[in-house]
């Protein structure tokens, strides 16, 4: 089966690609998910070594900040389960699981930024999920040539 890109969003106040560099092995259990087109990607599609770009969203500018990768094949969330956790759900149980994740391992953080903004001026990357007015999906698949291009946008000197 061909890899799958994926873009997720984070705003870097609750969890930022830094946050991701320092974690152990540098990889996290993406938790908390509570929408379920993202929970269906991450549960029906997202498999390990599928590359993602990780997105600070809520910032100014928000834009793709790193690269990451799936590190393991979808499971039930836990934090669905435990009554003291923000992201507990009373509907959900370990013998019908709601909720699922995937861990996230950090590859590289990019050598700068690529914001929202530069996304838009860009003609070819215009159909991304991200640059959609109102898009607010978390984790949003992306085609190949829009992932690579991105990473072209971060390798080029910052236009003045």
């Amino acid at each position: 089966m061909a890899r799958r890109c994926w873009l997720i969003k984070t705003e870097p106040g609750t969890y930022s690609f830094a946050d991701l560099l320092a974690a152990p092995d540098q990889t996290t259990p993406w938790d908390g998910i509570r929408n379920y087109q993202a929970r269906n990607f991450m549960r029906d599609a997202m498999r390990p070594g599928d590359p993602v770009l990780f997105y600070h969203s809520n910032v100014t500018p928000p834009g793709v900040v790193g690269v990451a990768e799936v590190a393991s094949e979808p499971y039930p969330d836990p934090s669905q389960f435990d009554a003291a956790s923000p992201y507990y759900d009373p509907t959900s149980s370990p013998e019908d699981p709601r909720w699922h994740l995937v861990d996230v391992r950090a590859v590289r953080e990019l050598p700068r930024p690529v914001g929202l903004d530069e996304i838009k001026r860009h003609p070819e990357l215009r159909s991304m999920e991200v640059a959609r007015r109102g898009s607010r999906l978390s984790i949003t698949p992306v085609d190949a040539a829009h992932f690579e291009r991105i990473l072209a946008l971060a390798e080029a000197v910052a236009a003045a």
